[in-house]
């Protein structure tokens, strides 16, 4: 699997503490089985468009959250553009598909 926008919002929760491993991020994040990204990885293949916007989604919505307080401004922005990012790659796969 080549590296993705889930790879950096994983590595990003992860350092903040929010999850604690891949399996984790896949069932809490993703919604998805526990072996989600591992899966990905063995099968070298990129998350169905529906995983992005899942993921796209929590990122909004929690980025929105964080930039309305003083303490997690910098972490709610980072956030954002992860959605952002996801949105990206989920317009760029639909493009695919026309």
């Amino acid at each position: 699997m080549q590296k993705t926008v889930l790879n950096d919002v994983f590595e990003l929760l992860q350092q903040i503490g929010a999850v604690s491993s891949e399996s984790e991020f896949s069932k809490d994040w993703l919604c998805r089985s526990e072996c989600y990204m591992r899966t990905l990885r063995f099968k070298r293949v990129k998350p169905s468009v529906g995983t992005l916007a899942i993921c796209a989604s929590k990122l909004q919505h929690y980025g929105r959250c964080m930039t309305a307080t003083e303490q997690h401004t910098q972490l709610g922005k980072r956030f954002i553009e992860l959605s952002e990012q996801c949105h990206k790659q989920i317009n760029t796969d639909a493009v695919g598909w026309w």
